[in-house]
């Protein structure tokens, strides 16, 4: 076995009243397998060679209730989709046969229009949740001089997977295992959102919060189209009252008279008035997700990159981070037909 020299520590202050001649330790580095010689009481250094970081002081921990929190995680997105799926059959019920009412055409239309966004947003809902949040990396570690020259260059040691980590990869004791470019864990996917899932989680958002704008348009076009006649009778109230008091009893009586008429609402007009305040109120919650997910891809970090003190990844603000993180225009060019391909290269 070689000896790395070239040691990066993190070592305690020293006390200036200490007498003892400190000796310097020699370690075993996880990375390359090489001997580094170590100040004392150093909790954490740096190879020389592979450029590996060793943390001494980390205890190595077990995932007693891994099983478990996938059951449970599993279980709830398994309960979100079929609300979602409930959500979509109790719209197409309630919404379809007054929108057919009014035409055909615009039944057609608007009915396709709703399959669209259903399709997409379930699609892209069970790609993020279903699809792994990220790819393990192989890497050769462990052995002098099968790991080259600054290969694992600022890699910690994972003690829950007992593999290499990157510098941009967390471990999520709920999925218990590394995640790279680990955004945070969704309870509502039962995943983490990583490297390789972000991309449909933000696509689901996108389609989720367009869905929630159309839902609440359409219920409460159809509420309106369907809700009984309301007796607005206001001449009792007219004489002797001032303008402020003219307008709050104006809006009192109005507003007695069309929960009155609500009591004659058909079980359709029901469902109608709950998809309104379910939609409203998870649309605001789901936009609000999103944009500070655009956010932080504006900024070119993670939410964990960003509460961490030292902020990962790119910090300048720039709209390429959102190309880089949607892909370019002909990021699908190998799934195009072949003369699209041809046609492609010619114009280079």
């Amino acid at each position: 076995m070689g000896r790395s020299s070239a040691v990066d520590a993190v070592v305690p202050e020293e006390d200036p009243y200490s007498t003892s001649i400190d000796v310097d330790l020699e370690e075993t580095c996880w990375g390359c397998g090489l001997h580094v010689l170590v100040p004392p009481h150093a909790s954490v250094f740096k190879c020389g060679w592979c450029g590996a970081i060793t943390k001494q002081m980390t205890v190595n921990c077990n995932n007693k209730y891994l099983r478990w929190r996938r059951f449970r995680d599993r279980c709830f997105v398994c309960v979100v989709l079929v609300v979602m799926l409930l959500f979509i059959c109790g719209g197409l019920w309630a919404v379809c046969p007054v929108v057919f009412s009014i035409g055909y055409f615009c039944g057609i239309f608007h009915f396709t229009l709703a399959l669209i966004l259903s399709i997409s947003t379930v699609s892209s809902f069970c790609l993020a949740a279903f699809r792994p949040a990220s790819v393990q990396q192989i890497i050769i570690w462990g052995s002098y001089p099968t790991v080259g020259k600054g290969r694992l260059e600022n890699y910690t040691f994972c003690h829950y997977c007992s593999k290499p980590k990157s510098p941009r990869t967390h471990h999520c004791r709920s999925c218990g295992t590394c995640i790279l470019d680990m955004d945070h864990h969704c309870p509502f996917i039962g995943n983490c959102v990583g490297a390789s899932n972000h991309r449909w989680f933000i696509l689901f958002l996108i389609s989720a919060v367009t869905s929630t704008l159309y839902v609440t348009i359409m219920t409460l076009f159809a509420t309106i189209y369907i809700w009984p006649p309301v007796n607005l009778g206001t001449g009792n109230i007219l004489n002797g009252l001032s303008g402020t008091e003219f307008l709050f009893q104006v809006l009192k009586e109005r507003a007695i008279a069309i929960l009155s008429s609500a009591v004659f609402l058909p079980a359709q007009g029901l469902v109608l008035v709950y998809l309104f305040i379910s939609s409203v109120s998870v649309g605001i919650g789901l936009s609000v997700l999103l944009w500070q997910q655009l956010c932080y891809i504006y900024t070119g970090e993670t939410y964990l990159g960003h509460l961490r003190a030292g902020n990962e990844g790119m910090s300048n603000k720039d709209c390429q981070n959102l190309v880089r993180f949607f892909g370019s225009p002909f990021a699908a060019a190998p799934y195009l037909p072949s003369f699209w391909k041809s046609r492609k290269i010619h114009t280079k």
